[in-house]
């Protein structure tokens, strides 16, 4: 009988009243797939807090392990570019909204969802990462794609507490930029400074709503915050500037003009990781493994158990969960 293992399971009621519970499970019960995986290391970001509370339609299937990513040693693989032994991320791919994801002490996935572990970094530094910092390594790659230098000008960070938001700020300043952090939590100053933040600005000058063109105040942004907020951040980019929009704290509707875009030639520019090309995914990777203060990181990091996910699911939606939270799955 195949040995078993921990799982963190999601289930809806015939009323569609969601419950969470841990429960031991074998392989047998994982999805299909033709590699397995043990997962050594993951986190927990706020989609995974939002699967975990309910509070948003993330699982669309039901009952789910939530965790849309994770990092670890492949068991056993069918597929042909992974062997047992290898060291692997994954990151989305309805990973934990329709098929079983990271929370669980072992993952059977599609082995074209994968990417090795860079050289040098550890399953511990990987999801210290994860998808929040794989998602800033690719706001900072569109960025740089529209043209956006250290010499352009600034770079606004909104939600910069958050995961999204401090690993940008790292990876910016650590590229030469000049960061703004905006955050709600100001008395976090000296914190988003030692990232390379070299502004503060309180979330409450852009949460309300705004003028359809404002003054020109930053070369470009990287908002994880969406609504309102991504409104007036369009309306205070500089001629030319450019916008990577990749979360919706604030809401997922966008009450703004086109002004921005026809006045001064602004672009938005979408970041999606879920579905992202391996060949972006493996770029981005390479960049945070060669880029990304390790220092920084360690500062950012906070480390659980398997047993505090549920809990820090729920705190990082009430916002008392500063950057970034790793799991240490065999704690």
């Amino acid at each position: 009988m195949p040995d078993t293992f921990k799982a963190i399971m999601v289930s809806r009621d015939e009323d569609k009243k969601q419950s969470v519970t841990i429960e031991d499970i074998t392989v047998d019960d994982l999805m299909d797939g033709d590699v397995v995986v043990r997962v050594e290391a993951t986190t927990v970001n706020y989609k995974d807090g939002l699967a975990i509370t309910g509070k948003s339609p993330v699982v669309r299937r039901w009952p789910m392990i939530p965790g849309v990513d994770f990092c670890g040693t492949v068991l056993s693989s069918s597929h042909a570019k992974w062997k047992a032994g290898d060291k692997v991320i994954l990151n989305g791919w309805g990973v934990g909204e329709t098929h079983y994801g990271a929370y669980a002490q072992q993952a059977r996935v599609n082995g074209d969802w994968l990417i090795a572990l860079p050289d040098g970094m550890t399953p511990t530094d990987a999801m210290a990462i994860g998808t929040a910092g794989y998602t800033a390594m690719l706001s900072v790659l569109a960025l740089e794609n529209a043209g956006i230098t250290p010499d352009t000008g600034p770079i606004l960070v909104t939600g910069a507490n958050g995961g999204v938001g401090s690993v940008s700020i790292s990876l910016l300043a650590k590229l030469g930029y000049h960061v703004i952090a905006s955050t709600g939590r100001t008395s976090e100053e000296a914190f988003l400074k030692s990232l390379g933040a070299a502004e503060i600005l309180d979330r409450a000058e852009l949460s309300e709503p705004g003028r359809p063109l404002g003054k020109e105040r930053w070369a470009g942004a990287i908002d994880s915050v969406g609504s309102t907020t991504l409104a007036n951040v369009l309306a205070q980019t500089q001629y030319y500037g450019a916008v990577a929009a990749c979360g919706l704290a604030q809401g997922m509707d966008l009450p703004a003009s086109v002004a921005p875009f026809i006045l001064r030639g602004v672009s938005l520019h979408g970041i999606d990781s879920v579905m992202a090309p391996i060949a972006l995914r493996e770029k981005a990777w390479t960049r945070l493994s060669t880029e990304l203060d390790a220092g920084k990181l360690a500062s950012i990091a906070t480390k659980i158990g398997f047993d505090d996910i549920i809990e820090t699911a729920h705190g990082i939606l009430e916002g008392k969960v500063r950057g970034r939270v790793v799991v240490d799955m065999a704690a």
